[in-house]
C-alpha cells in the first residue's frame, strides 16, 4: 500500500514540475554603480514545457520581462533548468540574454545587450503552483567597456498553465 502511494505522489509531483508556468515576482534591485537609483523591481516570466525532462533535472526554454521602479526594462529569452528536491522543493537556474533599456543615464549597464542570470529556491504545492525566492544578476558579461551590473532579490509566485 505504501509503495502505491509513493508512485502516485511521484507521478503527481513530476507532472506538476513538467508543466508550463507563468511566474510573477517582485523585489528589490541594487545597481553596482553608486550613482544609479536602486529600487523596486517586478517581473513576469514564462517557462515552456521542458525539452529535457527526467526525474533528476528539467531543462527548457523561457522568457522574462523585468520592470524596475525607475522605468528601466529588460526582456530576455533563454534556458531554464530545474532540479527537483525532496518534499516538492526545487532549485532553479536560468540564463536569459536580452535587451536592456534604461530610462535614466545613471542606470546605464553599459549596453543594450544584457544577460540575466537567476538562481532560486522554491517549493511546489499540491495544486501545482509554487513559490520561490530568487537572486538575479544582469550584466553584459564585459562585452562592453562599461559593465556595472545590477542584482535583485525577488519573491516569485509560479502559476501552472493547464493543458
Amino acid at each position: 500500500m505504501r509503495a502505491r502511494w509513493s508512485v502516485v505522489v511521484l507521478l503527481a509531483t513530476s507532472n506538476a514540475l513538467a508543466a508550463q508556468d507563468w511566474i510573477v515576482g517582485a523585489g528589490f534591485a541594487d545597481f553596482s554603480n553608486g550613482l544609479a537609483q536602486d529600487g523596486g523591481v517586478a517581473l513576469v516570466e514564462y517557462h515552456h514545457k521542458p525539452i529535457r525532462d527526467s526525474s533528476d533535472f528539467l531543462l527548457g526554454l523561457g522568457g522574462a520581462f523585468t520592470v524596475h521602479g525607475t522605468g528601466d526594462l529588460h526582456l530576455g529569452v533563454g534556458l531554464v533548468g530545474q532540479l527537483p528536491l525532496s518534499n516538492n522543493w526545487f532549485v532553479e537556474g536560468s540564463v536569459m540574454p536580452g535587451v536592456y533599456l534604461e530610462r535614466h543615464a545613471r542606470n546605464d549597464l553599459g549596453s543594450a545587450f544584457e544577460i540575466r542570470s537567476l538562481i532560486a529556491l522554491g517549493r511546489r504545492f499540491a495544486n501545482g503552483s509554487g513559490i520561490s525566492l530568487a537572486l538575479t544578476h544582469k550584466s553584459n558579461a564585459s562585452t562592453a567597456v562599461h559593465n556595472p551590473g545590477v542584482n535583485a532579490f525577488l519573491l516569485r509566485w509560479h502559476l501552472p498553465i493547464r493543458d
